[in-house]
C-alpha cells in the first residue's frame, strides 16, 4: 500500500487500521490462514480529518506509543543491570577474586565488601567462596502451590473480571477474584516448562492476581529475595529434571533437587538491597506503561473518530503520568 502523503498523514492512517481492527477482523476470509483482499480493503469507510489535524493526532498517540516503549526499554536495561550484578557476585565472583588478590571490590561500600570471603574452598561445583556451601532450590524458596486453583475457560468467562490469571507460560485472562497478592516467581510445571536452551520459562509477577495448576507459585526464602532466586534459576538448564515423554513436566520434587549455590545470609541479604531499587522501578514503570496501553487503546477510536478533542487526551494522560 502506497499512502499519498498530501492527504494523509501514513502515522494516522496506521491508528485508524488499529481503530479498526476488529472490522478488520470480521471482512476476513479463511479458516486455516485469515486473508484480506484488496477488494475487501476498498470496502473500509475511514473519516479523515484535514491533513493538519491528522498530524496533530497522530504526534500525539506517537509520542503515547513511545514513551511507553521508553517504559519498556528502561525496564530491560534495569534487569540487564541486576542480572550483571548477580553474574558478578555469585557466578565470576568477583568480590572474593579481589580480595584474594589483595584489591578492593569494586562498585561497592566497604561494608559490603567485608561480608565476602578473601580466599575459595573446593566444592561439588568447583571452587566456590570459603562460606558458602552448595545447597539446592528447596533450601532458597517457599512454595505456595497448595493454594492454585485452575479454573475452565467457561469458569473464566463467568468470572470475567480486573485480576491477572497466570498459567504455565503467559497471562491467559482476567478473573473477578484472587488467591495470591504479594510478589512471587512462576515455573511452568507441566507442558510450558522450558526454552529452547533448557533454561527455565519463569515469569515475575506481582500484586493480586490468580494462578491455575500449571505453574509452580514461589516466594525467596531464608535470606533469598524472590529476585535473587529468579536470577539464580534463570541460569541453570533444567533439561536434566524436566520428565513426561508426550507432555514436559516439572515436578516439584525433581524442582526441589536443583542444586543451587547458598551465599551466606549476609551476602543474601546485601544482594537483595542492591536490586530491590532496580525490581521496584521495573515494577513502577511495568504498571505505568499497563495503564498507558489501556489508555491508548480507549482513547484511539475517540481520537480518530474525532469525538474527542486533544486537550482533554492529554489531560487524562497527564493522570497516569503524575
Amino acid at each position: 500500500m502506497v499512502v499519498d502523503e498530501s492527504k494523509v498523514d501514513h502515522r494516522f492512517l496506521y491508528y485508524q487500521l488499529l481503530a479498526c481492527r476488529r472490522q478488520i477482523k470480521s471482512l476476513s476470509t479463511g479458516a486455516a490462514q485469515q486473508n484480506l483482499s484488496g477488494a475487501q480493503i476498498k470496502q473500509f469507510v475511514l473519516p479523515y480529518p484535514r491533513r493538519s489535524e491528522q498530524s496533530v493526532v497522530a504526534d500525539f498517540l506517537w509520542q503515547l506509543d513511545r514513551r511507553i516503549d521508553l517504559l519498556r526499554q528502561t525496564n530491560a536495561t534495569l534487569e540487564s543491570i541486576a542480572q550483571a550484578l548477580f553474574k558478578s557476585w555469585f557466578i565470576d565472583f568477583d568480590p572474593v577474586r579481589a580480595k584474594a588478590e589483595g584489591r578492593e571490590p569494586e562498585g561497592m561500600d566497604a561494608a559490603t565488601a567485608a561480608l565476602f570471603p578473601a580466599e575459595f574452598e573446593e566444592s561439588a561445583l568447583g571452587l566456590i567462596p570459603k562460606g558458602w556451601r552448595l545447597g539446592t532450590v528447596r533450601d532458597a524458596c517457599s512454595i505456595f502451590d497448595s493454594r492454585r486453583i485452575p479454573l475452565s475457560g467457561k469458569q473464566r468467562t463467568e468470572k470475567k473480571g480486573i485480576y491477572p490469571y497466570y498459567g504455565a507460560a503467559a497471562l491467559m485472562d482476567y478473573v473477578d477474584e484472587f488467591i495470591f497478592d504479594g510478589v512471587y516467581l512462576l515455573l511452568g510445571e507441566d507442558g510450558s516448562v522450558t526454552n529452547a536452551d533448557g533454561t527455565p520459562i519463569t515469569q515475575y509477577v506481582w500484586g493480586k492476581f490468580w494462578v491455575n495448576n500449571h505453574a509452580h507459585v514461589l516466594q525467596g526464602a531464608n535470606g533469598i529475595c524472590t529476585e535473587h532466586l529468579m536470577l539464580a534459576l534463570r541460569g541453570i538448564d533444567f533439561t536434566p529434571y524436566v520428565t513426561g515423554a508426550v507432555q514436559a513436566k516439572l515436578n516439584q520434587g525433581n524442582l526441589f533437587r536443583i542444586p543451587l549455590l547458598m551465599p551466606t545470609e549476609m551476602v543474601s541479604r546485601a544482594f537483595g538491597i542492591a536490586v530491590r531499587a532496580f525490581y521496584d522501578k521495573v515494577r513502577a514503570n511495568s504498571e505505568q506503561a499497563k495503564s498507558l496501553v489501556e489508555l491508548r487503546d480507549t482513547l484511539l477510536p475517540r481520537l480518530i473518530s474525532g469525538k474527542l478533542r486533544l486537550p482533554e487526551a492529554r489531560a487524562q494522560v497527564e493522570e497516569v503520568l503524575a
